[in-house]
């Protein structure tokens, strides 16, 4: 088995889009409207199935906004730079949750943000190697 994408609602798709490409560095995958059953998908990742996983961002007509509810965690991701990744995320207009830092009782570099919608995305910060 293999993890193929999680999915997202969003409430507003080109938003949703816009932050996950120009500000987390993904790749608009393939976009897929359904008039007739009134949504919209846009799926994004920094490659396609099946090396790596996707996200599903769902918009759903006429909805502009969802709870997020007490289940949800976080979406992790991988940078080199988790200071630049914070500042590029920053000056785009996003917002940083949990600045840089070592993660409680360990070193491993971290830091959160937060999508248009409020979902959370923890900032991992990976040697080079790790993306080869």
């Amino acid at each position: 088995m293999r993890l193929l994408h999680t999915m997202l609602r969003v409430g507003d798709l080109q938003k949703s889009i816009d932050f996950y490409t120009q500000l987390m560095g993904m790749q608009l995958l393939r976009v897929t409207r359904r008039p007739e059953q009134n949504y919209d998908l846009a799926f994004v990742g920094y490659g396609t199935n099946p090396e790596h996983a996707e996200l599903e961002l769902t918009y759903n007509y006429g909805v502009s906004s969802y709870e997020i509810g007490t289940a949800y965690g976080h979406i992790a991701l991988g940078v080199v730079d988790v200071h630049a990744c914070c500042e590029r995320i920053r000056a785009g207009g996003g917002v940083i949750t949990r600045e840089p830092g070592p993660v409680k009782g360990g070193s491993t570099v971290i830091a959160f943000a937060q999508d248009p919608d409020g979902y959370k995305i923890e900032l991992i910060q990976r040697d080079q190697a790790f993306f080869a």
